[in-house]
């Protein structure tokens, strides 16, 4: 079964063709980082009018890159939430019109659900149950995935999303957008133990995540050495880099060592763009190994948004009967 998947729910539109929910037979996205980096973030509005300028560009490229065309394809998959609800609104309008146009059935995918897919295209040996950690600029979540389209939220961020606080960290240091690579590398230079920042708790619930206070503090730590006199340079940069990735690190862990201190005993499968940062890889990779459970990490091509994830799980959606009206509605909120 082949599955055109359409994604755009933020500043990256994307198509992609998946064969069975595990082969991707074609994937091509639109960047929009070259227009939103002379705001420092992205603007939605600008967003959406970008998706309506690509999104017949990139289904197009899709299609031919699998050597198909529209009346091929046996269903359209599009991530319907959460996101940017302009951006959402472009790929779902046009899902609906090529879904309505070519007789296919339409199927709803929810964002996250995507980037866990993504391993099962990376990982053809993985099947559900697993524990999904899902990190990103939008979403921090722990999820217990029973099967392919029964998932249970186990943790979630209470305030800020582990991306957004990289972003924003990113920002005061004077990084270019986007900051995660930028942060990545420059981390790698630095020293983690020269500032101290708290690792994020939520009280009375243990694996539920907190960056705000993280975010804050190394927002206020820039200001006050500023204030002092100080360049933000050098070494200097690099040490506030690997000490705020070490904090935004360990908080992501550490909801999941609780999990696995308290027994559980299911692989662990990592998804979202921040899933692409080396030292969040390396820290799971040793915390998996000392537990004893096996670690699912998607390539770096699929850790942020992309329309083969959408695909993918898109096939497994429809599989259990999931299938959209032509009246679905985009939403800017919703739990997995």
């Amino acid at each position: 079964m082949r599955i055109l998947g359409i994604e755009s729910s933020c500043d990256e539109t994307a198509a992609a063709v998946v064969e069975d929910g595990r082969k991707a037979l074609s994937g091509v996205v639109a960047s929009q980082v070259d227009v939103h980096a002379l705001y420092g973030g992205v603007v939605p509005e600008i967003a959406s009018r970008a998706h309506t300028e690509a999104l017949c560009g990139v289904v197009r490229g899709a299609l031919e890159g699998a050597g198909l065309t529209a009346a091929d394809i046996d269903a359209v998959a599009v991530t319907y939430a959460p996101g940017l609800i302009g951006a959402l609104l472009t790929g779902l309008s046009f899902a609906k019109g090529l879904a309505y146009s070519y007789g296919k059935v339409l199927v709803p995918v929810h964002h996250i659900r995507g980037h866990i897919a993504a391993n099962y295209l990376a990982s053809p040996e993985l099947e559900p149950p697993f524990i999904a950690l899902v990190v990103s600029g939008g979403h921090t979540s722990l999820i217990k995935v029973e099967d392919y389209t029964k998932l249970t939220t186990i943790g979630v961020t209470r305030d800020d999303a582990a991306g957004e606080a990289f972003d924003k960290a990113a920002r005061v240091l004077g990084l270019p957008y986007p900051g995660g690579a930028a942060m990545d590398r420059l981390a790698s230079e630095g020293d983690k133990n020269r500032f101290r920042f708290t690792v994020g708790r939520v009280h009375d619930a243990e694996y539920d995540f907190s960056f705000s206070g993280l975010k804050t503090a190394v927002i206020n730590l820039v200001h006050t050495l500023k204030a002092r006199g100080e360049v933000i340079e050098g070494a200097l940069k690099a040490d506030i880099a690997a000490s705020f990735t070490a904090a935004a690190v360990a908080t992501v862990c550490r909801g999941v060592e609780r999990l696995y201190e308290n027994g559980e005993k299911l692989p662990l499968v990592l998804s979202g763009g921040v899933a692409a940062n080396s030292h969040l890889r390396k820290a799971l990779s040793s915390l998996a190994e000392g537990y004893g459970v096996k670690l699912y990490v998607p390539p770096l091509s699929l850790c942020g948004d992309n329309a083969q994830m959408i695909a993918s799980q898109g096939y497994f959606e429809l599989l259990s009967g999931a299938k959209a009206p032509l009246w679905q509605n985009a939403y800017a909120c919703m739990e997995a």
